[in-house]
């Protein structure tokens, strides 16, 4: 991925190459916390100073600062002050680009994510050593004013109790579902959630012991625990759900499933559906990569073999969700030919994004750098599969039509 004339590994570290300065310091100890006018014009004056385009789009931000700043004077509460801001945000139509506070999830991922860079300007605001959050291990989304679970992050408390993408959520301790608020104060305690499986079905409770998520490891932690062999038609197909590639240790954790539990396997599917990307073109070197062979003999051991390459058929599956970096590596898998893509159109988010810490410690995500793959941009346009399996997780029952076809391409690959 080429940053300001620099190779670098991951969308992460952009940061890196950059010179944009990160946010701005903690207001000095005693000062007064700054008000909800004082956080609109940072992130206004933020955009206008940083944001990719100094034409905002076709957006006339003076007007915007106007129009928007008298509806964050009337907003009653955070969350509503919090909408006013991503409304104005939305309207420069830019992947990247949003305003997130401590009671998204996404908050604490992000920092999570960008933690070795952004530890000194938002370590005022985090209460515990990393950045973590109570919670289940879940998305959610809402359609026609019905919240339902997007999806579950391998391993976590929500899988263990087993809740299924597509449930809709009725209710938590019988008050209104937030995605920390359920579970703030209520770490190693019960949290009963009241979902409904079918449109039709009467309500069951589902109890489920939430926990706080380290985000500087959650994402590798679902990986891990998302590794399986599927037997399709006496094919045994691998399978690895990458949440997050924004990181050389989700690379380095593939590489050592391509040896280890995946060895056996006949094909492969790597799953880069939602999450977050980072991902960069030279990660699919294990599958384009001439094959190599090592074989390592220490004194008094019995020798090992590494293999350099992933022979294999491969598909890739992926979504709307998948964003970013991820989008990057399914173009380029594509162009090379290694193997099929399955799912549905993805995001269309290929900015170069950087979070920015404001002085009330909420987070601007801001896209700084614009990126053109082979002369074209796929900002609001995305990568579209080989294999198309359209699928909105609602009252599902937990079944998931994208990674089955997946595993069915990937053992038709293997049987030839």
């Amino acid at each position: 991925m080429l940053a300001h004339r620099k190779v670098i590994a991951s969308w992460a570290n952009l940061i890196l190459a950059g010179s944009v300065a990160i946010g701005t310091v903690a207001p000095a100890g005693g000062a007064a916390p700054p008000s909800r006018a004082d956080v609109f014009q940072e992130v206004w004056q933020t955009v206008r100073d940083n944001f990719f385009d100094p034409h905002f789009n076709g957006v006339d931000w003076d007007a915007a600062q106007k129009r928007f700043g008298n509806e964050a004077t009337k907003a009653r509460t955070d969350e509503e002050f919090s909408a006013v801001i991503n409304a104005m945000l939305a309207e420069l139509r830019t992947s990247h680009t949003h305003f997130y506070t401590k009671r998204d999830p996404e908050y604490f991922q992000l920092v999570g994510l960008f933690w070795s860079i952004l530890e000194p300007k938002i370590k005022p605001f985090i209460q515990d050593p990393k950045p973590s959050y109570p919670g289940i291990g879940i998305s959610t989304y809402t359609t026609e004013g019905t919240l339902f679970i997007r999806h579950i992050f391998d391993g976590s408390p929500a899988a263990l109790a087993g809740l299924h993408s597509g449930d809709e959520i009725l209710d938590a301790d019988g008050a209104p579902f937030q995605p920390i608020g359920s579970f703030t104060g209520k770490v190693g305690k019960t949290v009963e959630l009241h979902i409904r499986r079918t449109a039709d079905a009467e309500p069951v409770t589902v109890p489920v012991a939430p926990k706080m998520l380290d985000t500087t490891t959650m994402f590798l932690d679902a990986m891990k625990a998302s590794v399986e062999i599927v037997e399709c038609d006496g094919v045994k197909v691998g399978y690895v759900h990458i949440w997050s590639y924004a990181a050389e240790s989700y690379q380095a954790q593939l590489d050592a499933e391509l040896n280890g539990r995946l060895r056996g396997a006949d094909a492969l599917v790597v799953d880069l559906r939602d999450g977050w990307g980072g991902a960069s073109p030279r990660y699919l070197w294990p599958f384009v990569a001439p094959p190599l062979t090592l074989k390592i003999t220490e004194r008094g051991s019995q020798p090992t073999t590494h293999e350099e390459a992933w022979t294999k058929p491969v598909c890739l599956l992926v979504n709307e969700g998948t964003r970013s970096g991820k989008e990057l590596l399914t173009y380029y898998f594509k162009k090379v030919r290694r193997g099929s893509v399955v799912g549905s159109r993805t995001a269309g988010a290929l900015m170069f994004g950087r979070p920015m810490v404001m002085s009330d410690g909420s987070l601007l995500f801001l896209a700084v750098s614009d990126l053109a793959i082979d002369g074209k941009r796929l900002e609001g346009v995305g990568v579209s599969p080989d294999v198309e399996v359209p699928f909105l997780p609602k009252f599902t029952g937990g079944s998931d039509p994208q990674k089955k076809r997946a595993v069915e391409t990937a053992a038709k690959a293997s049987r030839g």
